[in-house]
């Protein structure tokens, strides 16, 4: 049997967890083709009110049907648990309109559809015929996004600031993007792009994207408010839904301020082995950008090395800290489209295997790269981080069922093994300069500040009392957060560029409780491995510890930490 066709389920709960998939692919195609679930490439998904209705009917009436099967064994437990989170948390958030009422550049329909392309085959005529269906449903699917948008009240959408920046997105997106595409997929199918309908389905989404951005700014955003704070109660339930954890907020606060601190020190000594002459960490980082030997020139260039990296942690880790096994060692790197965001990402295999794990950056216009800046990061996107992450859970079929391994994401879980994954990269010499290890203190800064500016902003809370002053803005201690004050910390604690900077507080504002997920996670994964450590003494083996809370996953803060404090190696 190949991995093309799926083995029998080990019980009725993975039986049902597999129709659960299939028919949640039919009703999201945009999560079928993430997933690799095939028959739906063709289709986007129906946005309007009365299809969310009927998605929160059935989300309830599924949990109401897993309740009827018991639990054969430890593997059928974790199953069953994971599936009642993750839905339970998805018609929450139906039910009380956040997912209507919460969309950013970093996620929205708009660039959901957008993406998606990017994953398709295009290949063949067959891909082409394929991929020009889906450029044609383009407008329909904007349409019904419009008109949930339309019926909204002010207090049913986002702050003003996202619902521009979408708006700004889209007009990307209409200024040829889908056209770009369309060629592109015309030359690798070898199909004439006018008769195979690839233009002009091209032409048609441009234009959608044309319509909504000007609606979104001319009728959508006048009615939205100004206030970007979603406040304590709302922070609360989108914080459980990323984290899959119960969380003291203040404390959690209190903690970012704490890390921010420490990693800050650590970082500016650093910085004056480095460059003595530097009075703070961003001209340190200045010192690096203009180094010769740190710069890269060209996109090709920059993703030759990437490759290449990713391939050397391959060889580094495999045997040692971790079984790799062949079919995913190979882990792509692509520039991502126009109109992404500021922060590189990660999209997994396809359940098949058929589409390897990729790595995005987006560019933001640059044709030069400060080398520095990056080791980490692809150790997070890559290996040992989300690929090897992503690409176990794929794997583990007989342990994980087909709803966990392709809808069971919890960002606390794979956003904390993630950092997890630079500060083992850390402990175990992965970082080959100085220069690389300020990159990766760099990116533990940003964790550890959003933690402070997420919360901050969102619950309306006053920064710390020693916080200082942050550039222009003069001494911020004390002060409320504000937006500007968060992109300030950002560019001075965490040396991000203002441009950067500005994203990922967009980011935050519109996707509140997902910028924690990634410290938090990195504590949760750091305690269990402490804890594991203690209570195992001599009998305690890092790479079983690997292999299994990583076949365990992806599950939420909570369950994974429950169930690691039951393991031993010989529960493998």
């Amino acid at each position: 049997m190949t991995l093309h066709e799926p083995a029998p389920a080990r019980s009725p709960l993975f039986e049902f967890a597999d129709r659960l998939v299939d028919e949640l692919a039919a009703r999201d195609p945009l999560f079928a083709t993430n997933a690799g679930v095939p028959g739906f490439d063709d289709q986007l998904p129906d946005f309007s009110l009365a299809h969310r209705a009927d998605d929160e009917r059935f989300l309830g009436e599924s949990l109401q049907a897993l309740e009827s099967f018991e639990p054969t064994d430890d593997v059928d437990r974790i199953a069953a648990a994971v599936i009642a989170e993750r839905l339970s948390s998805d018609r929450a958030l139906l039910a009380s309109g956040e997912m209507r009422r919460t969309f950013s550049v970093i996620w929205s329909p708009l660039s959901e559809i957008r993406q998606v392309f990017e994953l398709m085959a295009a290949a063949t005529p067959d891909d082409a015929a394929v991929v020009a269906a889906r450029l044609h449903a383009v407008g329909a699917s904007l349409a019904s996004w419009r008109g949930a948008m339309e019926s909204a009240t002010s207090d049913q959408l986002p702050p003003r600031r996202h619902v521009l920046g979408v708006a700004e997105q889209a007009r990307t997106y209409a200024d040829g993007s889908f056209a770009d595409l369309a060629r592109r997929v015309a030359t690798s199918t070898g199909v004439d792009a006018d008769e195979s309908g690839l233009a002009a389905g091209a032409a048609a989404a441009d234009r959608a994207c044309g319509d909504l951005a000007d609606w979104l700014t001319s009728a959508a955003a006048p009615r939205t408010t100004l206030d970007e704070g979603c406040g304590r109660e709302r922070y609360a339930t989108w914080a459980t839904y990323f984290t899959g954890a119960a969380i003291d907020l203040d404390e959690l606060y209190q903690w970012g301020w704490a890390e921010s601190r420490a990693i800050h020190e650590r970082m500016l000594e650093l910085a004056a082995t480095m460059y003595p002459e530097a009075t703070g960490l961003r001209e340190a980082a200045e010192f690096l950008d203009r180094d010769p030997g740190q710069r890269i020139v060209g996109t090709e260039a920059l993703l030759a090395r990437l490759h290449s990296f990713v391939e050397a942690a391959v060889e580094r880790l495999d045997g040692r800290h971790f079984d790799i096994d062949p079919r995913v060692k190979f882990c792509d790197v692509r520039i991502a489209p126009e109109g992404s965001a500021a922060a590189a990402y990660y999209i997994s295999p396809s359940e098949d295997l058929s589409r390897p794990g990729t790595t995005w950056y987006p560019t933001m216009g640059a044709t030069s790269f400060a080398w520095w800046r990056f080791p980490a990061t692809w150790y997070h996107e890559a290996v040992p981080g989300h690929h090897l992450q992503a690409s176990i859970a794929i794997l583990a079929a007989e342990r994980q069922s087909r709803f966990h391994r392709l809808r069971g994401w919890t960002s606390g879980y794979g956003e904390g093994w993630a950092l997890y994954a630079e500060r083992l990269m850390e402990e175990l010499g992965g970082y080959a300069s100085p220069a690389e290890e300020f990159g990766y203190l760099a990116g533990q800064a940003l964790r550890a500040a959003r933690v402070v500016v997420d919360i901050g902003l969102h619950l309306g809370l006053d920064a710390p009392e020693d916080l200082g002053v942050l550039g222009s803005l003069g001494d911020c201690s004390g002060r409320r957060w504000t937006p500007a004050m968060a992109v300030a910390m950002l560019e001075e604690w965490a040396i991000e560029e203002p441009a950067s900077a500005a994203s990922e507080v967009d980011r935050y504002l519109g996707m509140p409780g997902q910028a924690i997920s990634y410290k938090l996670g990195q504590r949760r994964w750091l305690e269990v491995r402490e804890a594991a450590r203690t209570r195992l003494g001599a009998r305690f083996d890092l790479k079983s510890f690997h292999q299994r809370a990583l076949e365990l996953g992806p599950v939420g803060l909570d369950l994974f930490v429950d169930e690691m404090a039951a393991w031993s190696p010989t529960t493998l």
